[in-house]
């Protein structure tokens, strides 16, 4: 079977690396709004604004001209946007139970995750022995991660957790999008993401929060302007333009850099220290992003 994927391009390298950076604030982001809306809250509210900027690139683009669903794309659609609310639910949970520099390092992990699952799902896409060195790497940074909870307990230990979890359905819902993106629609794949992680969101907001925010603040709409446009508008649509023309693999890679930004940015916006086995746990994932794409 040929695969439909090309070598990384300086292109391709420029816009992973400007998605990694943007990324990497993302649990920043997420923090910082946390402090004025709940977590699922938050996510709805995200995701709303996140369609509206979908809808205006495909509006743009011409990608909304003749625009149907087909029988056989509903259940796909419906198994990603179900995949998507339960990943981006328990990332948002997660952090409001952590530091926003922990959930950085262990959500960024998903670059391994990626690279382990598209041994078992994406053809041609082999765990070589040095993707599997890349990948103990990586998972030995989480372990520190984690062992230095194991002593104080305390909530951060379930919201490392729950970001863990969280981390392992990215790297699924990449290799989900990976495949289906190659027959069907970017545009229905995104808009699929955004109408059901909102409607998702929204009825655990209404359920377990009262449906909107604890208060309206300039810092929070800051922070959903950044997730909604920057991260589930522009990140979103140059992300899925990337996994049509490239491995999942391959641009692992470059997102190497994500958990370095978001430990940087999280003690620069949210306050949190810079400790020793913080940076080591970061430097650890990074590195072994950067082993296990590069290991073909």
């Amino acid at each position: 079977m040929t695969s439909p994927h090309r070598a990384v391009d300086f292109r391709g390298a420029a816009l992973a690396l400007l998605l990694s950076a943007l990324w990497g604030g993302n649990p920043v982001a997420i923090k910082i709004g946390l402090h004025d809306a709940g977590p699922f809250t938050l996510g709805w509210v995200r995701f709303v604004l996140g369609g509206f900027s979908i809808l205006a690139w495909a509006w743009w683009t011409g990608a909304l001209k003749g625009f149907r669903i087909e029988p056989h794309e509903w259940r796909p659609l419906g198994v990603l946007g179900l995949l998507f609310t339960i990943q981006i639910g328990l990332m948002n949970l997660g952090t409001d139970l952590t530091s926003a520099s922990h959930s950085a390092v262990l959500l960024n992990a998903y670059a391994i995750h990626t690279v382990v699952l598209a041994h078992f799902q994406v053809p041609g896409d082999r765990l070589t022995p040095r993707k599997l060195g890349g990948a103990v790497i990586a998972y030995a940074g989480i372990v520190i991660l984690f062992s230095r909870q194991l002593g104080g307990g305390g909530t951060s230990l379930l919201g490392d957790a729950v970001v863990s979890i969280s981390a392992v359905l990215l790297g699924e819902r990449t290799i989900y999008l990976a495949r289906a993106v190659q027959r069907i629609d970017p545009t229905k794949l995104l808009l699929a993401q955004a109408v059901i992680g909102s409607a998702g969101l929204a009825g655990l907001s209404l359920w377990l929060e009262g449906g909107l925010p604890y208060r309206w603040t300039a810092s929070l709409a800051l922070a959903i302007g950044y997730q909604g446009i920057v991260v589930a508008g522009f990140n979103f649509i140059v992300n899925l333009w990337l996994l049509k023309r490239h491995r999942p693999s391959a641009l692992a890679g470059f997102w190497l850099t994500s958990p370095i930004f978001g430990v940087l940015l999280s003690a620069l916006f949210a306050g949190d220290p810079l400790t020793q086995t913080l940076l080591l746990a970061s430097v650890l994932v990074a590195i072994g992003i950067g082993l296990a794409s590069r290991g073909t």
